[in-house]
């Protein structure tokens, strides 16, 4: 009886040991946002580089205040909000910018978010020395308003045309009247440069403020796409946007400089073929030199021109060439006085950087080796020193170096294995990094530009007691090879209370889009927690980035080109195959998870892999290239006539057929990106073969499916399917 009251006794001090751990539920992640990392505020940094401002809360008001960025100390208050209206109306400073010359703020208020990167909002000035807050324009909200470099003038777009505001004479300035919804844009990319070249303001001002150079998008023959918005109106309203589709027309663009004083507009000579894209435009350290990109629709020779801002002559500086595709970036760099500029390419199979003088003859290639500069985070004029980050330590790495602009004194100054990146100061005195790597949230700190710690500015140590309370499981990275003898890097995370001696089942997760990485030895915000209460409920959890993916080099990065998905969904179907030989994974019950290219994914392994997967849950996926965008899928595929196969073979529609498993479909219905049709003609498929399936539309929603309860709806549906059905 005593030996009965002890083991008794000893159960129960077990499972309350068990039970003393906290679970985690979707509520927690996504709705009380419980696991969210600190991150470090207020460094807006100031001109001199030597000080940043903050917002500081005084009563029912914000003030703005300058601090000392290495001490912390507070120097000054600059704008005390209570002074900062219109007649009776406070403005809210929450969304300000300074000018150049730090004399006025840029105030945005009430902004209204159109695509991914545009939106509109009220614009005003607040003038530092009179203390008065004047709005740029009576006429109409604007989009993305920018001081010019004296701080005299404000550039916008209003209505599809650009205007200039003179902040002197207070006159208002109409730059272009072309401007007509669905027709003509002025100093405002279409949709589809804005979505795949990641740019949607096409104005900017020359290096004194004299000329103002901008884009016009002739959206005229541009297909459009309607969707429903559902209002609780007795019709739902009709959203229409120009979105050319793979294989048909693109805007026709034309790149002009307004002449300030002269009111003259001055037309750039860009070519005479029009099937052509201007993915950037920047002007020079030279105020009368405009730089512009030139790429061909295949998206395979980039070249970059200089125009004459006074008379828009053209010549071609530089031209890359490829087999495949060229990326585009920003690391396009000027050096003053015209001693040429800096420039990325994976001209040696890894992405590098390259010093070329003005004329475009090649000084030096600063950087080497096998592995990526994944970003170039700037370059110090006074130093002649260059700032990036690259895959030097591991390509499931991220590390900041510093090396001189002639390849000399190169210098890692992350030090922690892991995932660093960094944010620096005006004239590159100091940078603010942030380090985490798979099973560490996120740590700030200031550093010099050398590298020398100043002081940790967040530790998130709170997140990491709080991480205590819970059983985690550790996310392990792992190598193996595909059938092809191509080794892929991989992540898991077991089971809590994990025992070698059972059988778990799997949770597979990827992206897998060309370019991407799901496997970074980086903290991940939200997804750790989900994958970490799927560890709690039983499932294994393992991610493995296949071919296509980044880091790697360019032949590893290229390997899918012409047959999307083909490799990819061989690599993920390898993966399961690799997994079902381990003794603690159970292979008939191995499942797959994705979003957008990774429901595509999802897609392709409940089809083409059926033999290997459970269930799979693709949410919001393409299902036919030829219904997504021709920027993005002509980059990797060309145009479905000139390769028909590259566009069917791998086309999740054509294989319904071949389903064995459950299938969740989840699309939201005002996905701007990849349309509910994908979703539709899939289900239309499905329905054809008499394949059951699951199917879940979230109204009113775009590609991220958020907003109020909507992540938390959407997760519990996942992980009830996941239970039910894995």
């Amino acid at each position: 009886m005593k030996q009965f009251i002890f083991t008794l006794v000893a159960s129960l001090f077990f499972i309350s040991g068990i039970n003393a751990q906290n679970r985690i539920t979707v509520e927690d992640i996504w709705s009380k946002y419980a696991f969210y990392p600190q991150a470090a505020g207020g460094f807006n940094v100031m001109k001199d580089g030597m000080h940043y401002t903050d917002l500081e809360t005084d009563g029912n008001f914000q003030n703005l205040v300058k601090y000392d960025l290495k001490t912390g100390k507070k120097i000054a208050t600059l704008v005390n909000g209570a002074d900062v209206k219109v007649g009776d109306k406070i403005i809210d400073i929450s969304g300000y910018a300074f000018s150049p010359d730090e004399s006025k703020l840029l105030l945005s208020v009430d902004a209204e978010a159109i695509y991914r990167r545009s939106s509109v909002e009220a614009n005003y000035v607040y003038d530092m020395k009179t203390k008065t807050t004047t709005e740029v324009s009576s006429n109409g909200n604007q989009m993305f308003a920018t001081f010019s470099p004296n701080s005299s003038k404000i550039a916008f777009v209003r209505a599809n045309n650009l205007f200039i505001k003179d902040l002197t004479t207070k006159q208002e300035i109409q730059v272009t009247t072309d401007g007509k919804m669905n027709e003509i844009k002025n100093g405002w990319a279409d949709w589809v440069y804005e979505e795949e070249f990641s740019k949607a303001n096409y104005f900017e001002w020359n290096a004194d403020g004299s000329k103002l150079a901008f884009v016009r998008f002739d959206e005229t023959h541009v297909k459009e796409y309607t969707f429903d918005a559902y209002n609780n109106n007795l019709y739902p309203d009709k959203i229409t946007f120009k979105y050319p589709k793979a294989g048909e027309d693109n805007s026709i663009l034309s790149v002009f400089v307004y002449d300030v004083a002269t009111t003259k507009t001055t037309k750039v000579d860009i070519g005479t073929e029009t099937d052509i894209y201007i993915p950037r435009i920047k002007w020079t350290t030279d105020k009368n030199i405009l730089s512009l990109q030139r790429m061909n629709r295949l998206q395979n020779k980039l070249e970059l021109m200089y125009a004459n801002a006074n008379d828009g002559t053209t010549k071609v500086i530089l031209t890359e060439e490829a087999k495949t595709y060229i990326d585009i970036t920003d690391d396009l760099t000027f050096l003053s006085n015209n001693k040429g500029f800096i420039w990325s390419s994976e001209n040696d199979n890894f992405n590098h950087l390259y010093y070329y003088d003005n004329n475009g003859k090649l000084m030096n290639q600063i950087t080497k080796g096998n592995w990526d500069v994944i970003e170039f985070n700037g370059y110090d004029e006074k130093t002649k020193t260059l700032f990036y980050t690259s895959t030097e330590q591991g390509q499931i790495n991220r590390d900041i170096y510093s090396v001189k602009l002639d390849g000399s004194s190169k210098k890692r100054l992350s030090t922690a294995e892991g995932t660093t990146h960094a944010e620096f100061s005006n004239g590159m005195k100091f940078y603010v990094s942030s380090y985490s790597n798979a099973n560490t949230p996120p740590v700030y700190e200031l550093h010099s530009a050398d590298g020398k710690l100043i002081k940790v500015l967040e530790d998130n140590a709170d997140l990491r007691t709080k991480m205590k309370d819970y059983n985690l499981s550790k996310k392990e990275f792992f190598t193996f090879k595909n059938t092809d003898g191509v080794e892929l890097n991989g992540w898991m995370m077991k089971p809590q209370n994990f025992d070698a001696n059972k059988k778990y089942p799997v949770y597979m997760f990827a992206y897998n889009g060309p370019g991407s990485n799901e496997c970074n030895n980086a903290w991940e915000t939200f997804d750790f927690w989900w994958h970490s209460l799927l560890n709690q409920e039983g499932y294994m959890v393992v991610c493995v980035d296949g071919r296509g993916t980044l880091g790697r080099g360019r032949e590893f990065k290229h390997s899918t080109y012409m047959q999307l998905g083909k490799l990819e969904t061989l690599d993920q179907i390898d993966v399961a195959k690799y997994l079902g030989t381990l003794p603690y994974v159970d292979k008939t019950r191995i499942g797959f998870q994705g979003w957008s290219f990774g429901g595509y994914m999802a897609s392709l392994l409940i089809t083409k892999g059926a033999d290997y997967f459970k269930s799979t849950i693709a949410v919001a996926p393409v299902t036919n290239w030829k219904w997504y965008d021709n920027i993005y899928t002509e980059r990797f595929l060309r145009k479905p006539q000139d390769n028909k196969s590259g566009y069917e073979d791998n086309s999740p529609v054509n294989f319904t057929k071949n389903i064995k498993g459950k299938f969740l479909l989840i699309h939201g219905s005002s996905d701007d990106n990849v349309h509910l049709q994908n979703s539709m003609e899939l289900a239309e498929a499905l329905v054809k073969n008499n394949k059951p399936f699951d199917f879940m539309i979230y109204p009113n929603k775009n590609h991220g499916i958020f907003g109020g309860y909507t992540r938390t709806h959407l997760y519990n549906k996942m992980l009830k399917f996941v239970k039910e059905n894995l």
